[in-house]
């Protein structure tokens, strides 16, 4: 993909983060990898009225070239979640309703469902409270993203990584549901856990899944 293909990609991102309730208002932001650095929302401008020239480039060293606009407040831990995780190529970064209710409660999702371990492991760790902006989160996120594709933020959101934009942002999407169900669970009392062993089950399929099939391993159902 283009640079300028990318940028586009970005933005289309961050307007389907922002209408489909994940970010409300100007809530959130969206990242991709690019050349040795990444590219980034701006900080502060309304989804609706951002353009792929608004998107900004952060070198890996943090600068900003000038003529830019100021990348979003939370480009450290953006920054910090592509040195934790080499093989992943984007960031989804929201405010999303049930998500934001647990981690402002002091809750991780633990593998209530087996889908939990659509984020890389047993569960949705939270990582500590920093605040936002700050060298200090960006630390705690790439703590949290080391071994996992997601976690939750402490008093402040979610956060979704993926090989591309659309995988980051389909998982932040499937995080939010789980936060719900995991919500719902809990206001029933008495949630129960699935055991490791079994999660370690999952985690192998997820391996394989949606891969194409190997010719003759998929006829009559075996």
């Amino acid at each position: 993909m283009t640079e300028s293909a990318l940028r586009q990609a970005i933005v289309d991102t961050a307007r389907a983060m922002n209408s489909s309730g994940l970010s409300p208002g100007r809530s959130g932001n969206v990242s991709a990898r690019s050349r040795d650095g990444m590219l980034i929302t701006p900080s502060g401008l309304a989804y609706a009225e951002m353009g792929p020239d608004d998107v900004v480039h952060v070198g890996p060293d943090g600068r900003v070239a000038k003529g830019q606009r100021a990348p979003s407040s939370e480009w450290h831990f953006h920054l910090a979640a592509y040195g934790a995780r080499p093989d992943m190529n984007a960031v989804v970064h929201t405010h999303s309703l049930h998500a934001t209710v647990l981690a402002c409660a002091g809750h991780s999702i633990p593998a209530f469902h087996y889908m939990v371990a659509v984020a890389g492991g047993d569960d949705i760790p939270m990582v500590p409270y920093a605040t936002f902006g700050t060298p200090e989160l960006a630390r705690h996120v790439a703590g949290g993203l080391r071994s996992r594709k997601a976690c939750l933020l402490a008093h402040h959101g979610q956060v979704a990584m993926g090989p591309s934009l659309e995988a980051a942002l389909e998982l932040a999407h499937e995080v939010e549901i789980l936060a719900e169900q995991y919500w719902k669970v809990r206001l029933l009392g008495g949630v129960k856990l699935l055991p490791k062993a079994e999660m370690a089950r999952v985690l192998e399929k997820f391996k394989s899944y949606g891969r194409a099939a190997q010719p003759g391993l998929a006829k009559r159902g075996k």
